[in-house]
């Protein structure tokens, strides 16, 4: 992973879009583009790890779905 995905990756998770939603490809870009344009790269970040701090076993799901969905909708 890069660091290009890790960012979209964390900008998925602070986003509001779920993972029962079954977002397609084209949702969850639009869903980084808008968090990271609301929150930033460090506010992103800061959403993550506070989710981490308080809900670490939700959290890590969640992250694991975010990476997944950032690997698919972003390849090439």
């Amino acid at each position: 992973m890069n660091t290009r995905e890790a960012v979209r990756a964390e900008a998925l998770f602070a986003s509001c879009l779920q993972a029962s939603q079954r977002p397609a490809d084209a949702e969850v870009r639009a869903a980084v583009v808008d968090t990271l344009g609301r929150l930033g790269e460090t506010g992103c970040a800061g959403e993550v790890a506070g989710e981490f701090g308080d809900h670490p076993e939700s959290a890590a799901h969640r992250m694991t779905w975010a990476l997944d969905m950032v690997s698919r909708s972003y390849r090439d």
